[in-house]
């Protein structure tokens, strides 16, 4: 039997839990808003169009903010053709994801979503082919209460109280070369900057996160940052990471240890912040927005398919639909324990994304919604995660990985507040259970033990339209507690919580 050990202090914290770290994310690509959140015809369907069977799941799921338009789709975006009469507004190429876009949800409607499922708006504006002015626009038609021409004219389509949006991301992955309006860190930084004092003139209380790399393996990696933030630092309130992971083969060991170079990005980009915030000789910290990550398995998908008739580019195309296995979702839930370790510094995180593309639930037209295994580690987390994030001290045994070297078998993050504390874990073997011991004496008198774990014998098997339930969290009656001790066997390839009170 494969043993590791794990002390816990409430006194070594890291940082408070922040629930902007459960948010997600939304773009108008395939099926996320068009046969996701928004079906008039679905049997469930609400009197705006919104299906009820996706906003009871997205509660259970937990999400608290969510990243809205975009996503690549947001560089080509007129944030104008989404508001008004839905008769009355344009249909529009969309360049990134060769699609056409109906706009018939914009951000009036997708407000009105957002109350339903009490989740907080942030919004991204286009500063691709757009920039400062249209920033300007839709923030006066957002926030600003009445009396200007654009807030009159929200007040005009049947919104009379501003969606007072809070955090605001200036642009998205302006690194990557796949983007409309894609820019040297140069031109960005001087673009972001001017937008962000602008927005500031209009609101100085906003939260804005300017766009870091779109990945820790682009070539611009770290200058990248550096650049971007000597220019805005002062104006933004976050830097952006983004990251998605997919194993190389059956190479399921490196994969399995995917949070080890999501810790390393976080770590890379705290680096740089907090060097340029000692060149700049600020008392202000940089945090951190990981305002996209998952898993998505981009080998599936290199490219959206040319089509050369632009006439026949589809509406709400089925597009990167990946079927989570548990696997993925052992993999998933040690992102999410990486984030949480950096709670000190990442504030703010969306999955990405929400409904059908790469996403957590999925619907069939006209038909039934269903979780996917990455569901429950997200949504149990979501619950679970309270107060302050601490810092632990883990004794685990280890394995060589092609990707990352020598890695630990066991990872894990814990939470408390008053009322217990809670620890996830995952088993990265793919063959040992481990019995996982924690040393508990720091918090007194533990009375109550629970633990719950997600695995199966088949790490392949996966939720789907028939078999909706196959993967499902289940008891781990291994859980036990004596003389200042907890014990629990973590089944091999497995993402677990223990509950203690």
């Amino acid at each position: 039997m494969i043993r590791a050990h794990l002390t816990i202090d409430p006194h070594f914290t890291v940082g408070p839990i922040n629930r902007r770290l459960f948010g997600s994310f939304v773009e108008h690509l395939g099926r996320c808003v068009y046969d996701g959140i928004y079906e008039p015809g679905h049997p469930t369907a609400d009197e705006n169009g919104f299906r009820q069977d996706v906003v009871d799941l997205v509660k259970e799921l937990g999400v608290s903010a969510i990243r809205y338009p975009g996503g690549n789709f947001v560089s080509g975006y007129r944030w104008e053709d989404g508001i008004g009469p839905r008769e009355q507004r344009p249909r529009r190429l969309d360049l990134a994801w060769h699609s056409t876009e109906t706009n018939q949800i914009g951000l009036d409607e997708f407000a009105t979503w957002l109350e339903a499922v009490g989740s907080e708006l942030m919004y991204a504006v286009n500063l691709g082919t757009r920039g400062v002015l249209e920033a300007l626009d839709v923030l006066e038609y957002a926030n600003i209460d009445s009396g200007t021409y654009w807030s009159d004219r929200r007040i005009a389509h049947g919104r009379r109280e501003p969606h007072d949006i809070r955090i605001w991301c200036l642009g998205n992955e302006m690194d990557g070369p796949w983007q409309l309006g894609h820019s040297t860190a140069e031109e960005y930084a001087q673009r972001a900057a001017t937008t962000a004092a602008a927005m500031r003139q209009v609101d100085p209380d906003l939260e804005l996160v300017v766009c870091g790399s779109s990945g820790a393996q682009m070539p611009t990696f770290g200058e990248w940052e550096r650049i971007v933030l000597e220019k805005t630092y002062e104006n933004v309130d976050f830097i952006s990471c983004h990251a998605y992971y997919e194993p190389e083969g059956d190479d399921y060991g490196s994969f399995l240890a995917s949070g080890v170079d999501m810790d390393r990005f976080i770590d890379a980009v705290v680096a740089t912040a907090d060097s340029v915030k000692a060149t700049l000789r600020s008392d202000k910290t940089m945090n951190i927005s990981f305002d996209e990550w998952n898993v998505w398995y981009q080998s599936r998908y290199q490219e959206v398919e040319r089509i050369t008739d632009i006439r026949s580019w589809p509406v709400a195309p089925r597009l990167l639909e990946d079927s989570y296995s548990v696997l993925d979702a052992v993999v998933f839930g040690g992102l999410l324990i990486s984030l949480i370790r950096h709670a000190d510094r990442v504030t703010a995180a969306s999955l990405a994304q929400l409904v059908n593309v790469i996403a957590p639930i999925m619907t069939e037209p006209g038909g039934p919604a269903w979780r996917q295994t990455t569901f429950h580690p997200f949504s149990l987390t979501s619950k679970l995660a309270r107060g302050t994030a601490l810092e632990l001290k883990l004794d685990s045994p280890t394995y060589e990985t092609a990707r990352y070297g020598e890695v630990a078998v066991v990872d894990a993050v814990a939470t408390h507040d008053e009322g217990g504390t809670t620890i996830f874990a995952v088993n990265r073997s793919l063959t040992d259970e481990v019995t996982l011991e924690i040393d508990v004496r720091a918090l007194g008198r533990v009375e109550a033990v629970a633990a719950t774990s997600l695995f199966d014998d088949d790490i392949h098997a996966a939720n789907t339209l028939a078999e909706p339930d196959r993967v499902v969290p289940r008891s781990n009656d291994s859980a036990r507690v004596a003389d200042g001790t907890v014990t629990v066997t973590l089944p091999p390839v497995s993402w677990s919580l223990v509950t203690l009170a």
